[in-house]
């Protein structure tokens, strides 16, 4: 039998799993498409027995032949989600996704006056936002009592499926890092004041780094065996800049999915007001990280608003429509505004609307404004003294070179793209082969083609740009305002 690697992730809108072999080569794939449910407005959340069905599926679809020996497992998932179980991990209600869930708002503000802003963010590396698992936890303990005095530990999707798998009740630190302020960023363990604080009752796991073995599989799962190793997972993202090797000081990974994502590599804690400082993947790194709410969800907003058309068909319209898409301006503020503005009653804005516009206009716009914001996040490394020196880019949306070759243009960076651009779930099948094996991501994924600015664009986007930035303020009040009536009329 033929040794592999099973990678499996659990995102947004699907599951993914893949089977990779000794050499980093693919063996097999495949996806279970999901959606999150919406109860209300800033509401975000999933039955986490649909992540457990989808493991069971792909396990089976892609090891369930007897053609390979599974040597190691590895999962990762969207976050930082909460996950509240009983004792023996049965979850006592929805898990509450990432920074896309923006309901603790009220929490947000009662932990910073009690603990105080730059306190939390000194300790921490971040400023409480929509992002921080920590307030979501306070949430369910004030608003959904019953349900909270249920709940014995807490998982993100990535250490709930590694339990299913193994019993074991391990987080690896870097999602811990993103529990603000439950852990103290220079000192990688929990801060048990503050957690006595935000989750007064809950077990904590023990930490773990992403990669390390943290249990063995209970029962067979498709073609994966009893006492299969299994590593802790991490934050999709994450898994993602190690799928692509994106791990030195100066790298950039910049993901193309659902939403925009950005991770910043540097040696030692970086704090931010506005970003998300994070323990990295591996012993001694350390992260700065930004998060856009909608990138690719606009461009699926845009499909079916206008029919459903085939991707390809609005990929060829929108290059025809050209730089500065005819006239139109979007701000991507669908789900809210994660960084660098912080701002989940932010809203969508497309401006300069004429008769005259096409659905080919409208997505280019959608493909830019995701550039746009891109670029107000490298804005802010800069700002906070990160230098961006290497851009790695992955995900779903570099398939086609268009969008990659807007963001390049709008930020005036050359972009890697990598041979093999899966993401999350490689990158878990790398760390699962690294744990048993030797395995150097640099020669199973090497870069494949580079992607370089335009010049000629370079002065109308920077123009775009300014007035990209002018009309966020311009408009807030507004949205803010039409933000309110959204929840006013909710279920109306």
């Amino acid at each position: 039998m033929t040794r592999a690697f099973l990678g499996v992730d659990v995102g947004t809108s699907s599951t993914k799993g893949v089977l990779v072999l000794e050499d980093g080569s693919i063996a097999a794939s495949a996806a279970r498409p999901h959606a999150p449910q919406r109860p209300r407005p800033g509401h975000v959340e999933m039955d986490p027995a649909i992540w457990w069905d989808e493991f069971v599926s792909l396990a089976e679809e892609l090891t369930g032949d007897d053609t390979f020996e599974i040597a190691a497992v590895g999962v990762s998932g969207m976050g930082p989600c909460v996950v509240l179980t009983d004792a023996d991990g049965a979850p006592v209600r929805p898990a509450i996704l990432y920074g896309v869930d923006s309901r603790a708002s009220a929490q947000i503000q009662s932990i910073e006056e009690e603990l105080g802003r730059d306190a939390i963010r000194e300790r921490c590396g971040s400023v409480l936002s929509s992002q921080a698992a920590g307030p979501k936890i306070a949430w369910v303990r004030e608003e959904e009592p019953a349900a909270y005095a249920e709940a014995r530990r807490f998982f993100m999707p990535s250490s709930w499926l590694v339990h299913r798998l193994t019993g074991a009740y391990r987080m690896d630190r870097h999602s811990a890092s993103q529990c603000t302020p439950m852990l103290d960023l220079a000192a990688g363990e929990w801060h048990r004041p503050w957690v006595d604080l935000v989750s007064p009752g809950l077990e904590l796991p023990e930490l773990a780094w992403p990669g390390e073995v943290v249990g063995h599989t209970t029962r067979p799962v498709g073609g994966v065996g009893v006492g299969v190793p299994v590593v802790a997972g991490t934050i999709d993202a994450w898994a993602e800049a190690v799928s692509v090797g994106a791990q030195q000081p100066g790298d950039l990974m910049l993901m193309y999915g659902t939403t925009m994502f950005l991770i910043a590599t540097a040696d030692q804690p970086r704090t931010s007001e506005v970003m998300w400082g994070t323990i990295g993947s591996y012993p001694g790194s350390y992260n700065l990280a930004g998060g856009m709410a909608s990138s690719g969800s606009v461009t699926s907003w845009v499909r079916d608003l206008t029919g459903g058309a085939d991707f390809e068909d609005l990929l060829t319209e929108a290059e025809t429509s050209g730089v500065g898409a005819n006239g139109l301006l979007m701000l991507p503020y669908f789900d809210g505004e994660r960084t660098p503005i912080s701002d989940p009653r932010a809203r969508g804005v497309i401006a300069g609307l004429t008769l005259k516009h096409t659905r080919g206009d409208l997505y280019r716009a959608a493909l830019e404004a995701t550039a746009f914001g891109v670029r107000h996040n490298i804005e802010a490394y800069q700002a906070e003294g990160v230098s961006v020196e290497r851009v790695v880019a992955v995900g779903g949306g570099v398939q086609h070179p268009l969008w990659p070759q807007v963001v390049t243009d709008v930020t005036g960076l050359e972009q890697v793209i990598p041979t093999i651009t899966i993401g999350a779930s490689y990158g878990m099948a790398h760390l699962a082969a690294a744990a048993v094996s030797e395995a150097d991501i640099t020669e199973w994924n090497p870069p494949a083609r580079t992607t370089s600015p335009r010049r000629a664009h370079r002065a109308h986007y920077d123009e775009l740009y300014t007035l990209y930035l002018a009309l966020y303020p311009a408009s807030r009040p507004v949205a803010h305002g039409l933000a309110d009536l959204q929840d006013t009329t909710e279920g109306k």
